[in-house]
């Protein structure tokens, strides 16, 4: 059995569809929301705060898909102490590319790096993954493209790699079900860096639109962020929003070809699946 957690995300039903034809439990807050996978896996309840209903979650698991999000807990140093405790052979941990950089001391890194420290010293098998960041954030255009208004945006010119989710996807199942992976970290990447201005001309011209992009400057930008975030976040976006002004997430990998046997899916192919999401109703 296969443990997904987070199986409520964008990565996590990704794997979940990557996994089709193996014995799959998706670990989820509240099932009643689980909607369509509740057909591709066998939903159940789970808190990393609760360590009984990860105990239960984790009964018979013989790989687990490991994503957290909770800034400031160890929610993945309780995770690998239940699977530990379980039985659970190895761990597959969804991370990023930015524990990497020296230059990346904002509050998000420094905790996605403890993070990987519990799940590497866990005694369990592990493989990081560290994508750039997914396509599918630029969802959070949609309202603004739909209602026709400039698409707001940080480091206009900045360029990033940023990668589909079913290509990260694809490389969690491998590596949860095949040899090979244990101790590997993975930086996974798209095939080409793009600015937001690019991402944006890009889908302009899927929709047979011209869109406007706006580049907020660092004052609004911090102002709009924290409508939507607490301070320390708020920080940490702007800090990964000035390195990548610095083209600090430029640089493409070459390991999604190499572990998949095919070209990394492009933002051009990640939009056409997706054009529908910014279609005006």
């Amino acid at each position: 059995m296969i443990l997904v957690t987070g199986a409520g995300g964008t990565v996590g039903r990704e794997v979940v569809a990557a996994l089709a034809g193996w014995p799959v439990r998706a670990l989820v807050r509240d099932p009643a929301r689980a909607g369509s996978l509740a057909g591709r896996a066998v939903v159940v309840a789970g808190d990393y705060g609760d360590p009984v209903s990860l105990g239960a979650a984790l009964e018979g698991v013989t790989s687990a898909f490991l994503v957290t999000s909770r800034l400031g807990h160890d929610d993945d140093g309780a995770f690998v102490a239940a699977a530990r405790a379980a039985g659970v052979r190895r761990v597959v941990k969804l991370s990023a590319a930015a524990v990497t950089d020296a230059g990346a001391v904002d509050a998000i890194t420094r905790w996605q790096r403890a993070a990987e420290e519990a799940v590497c010293g866990s005694g369990l098998g592990w493989t990081l993954l560290r994508p750039r960041a997914f396509m599918s954030n630029t969802l959070a255009w949609a309202p603004q493209v739909q209602a026709g208004r400039a698409v707001r945006v940080l480091a206009a010119s900045g360029r990033n790699a940023c990668v589909d989710p079913r290509d990260i996807a694809e490389v969690a199942a491998l590596a949860l079900t095949g040899p090979g992976h244990e101790g590997r970290a993975y930086t996974l990447t798209g095939p080409q860096p793009l600015t937001p201005a690019e991402q944006v001309a890009e889908l302009g011209a899927q929709l047979g639109r011209r869109l406007v992009v706006e580049e907020l400057a660092p004052a609004a930008a911090r102002e709009w962020l924290a409508r939507r975030h607490p301070g320390p976040v708020v920080e940490a976006l702007l800090h990964s929003a000035a390195r990548q002004g610095r083209q600090a997430k430029a640089v493409v990998e070459p390991t999604v070809p190499r572990l998949l046997g095919r070209e990394a899916r492009s933002y051009r192919a990640w939009v056409a699946d997706h054009l529908e999401a910014f279609r005006a109703d």
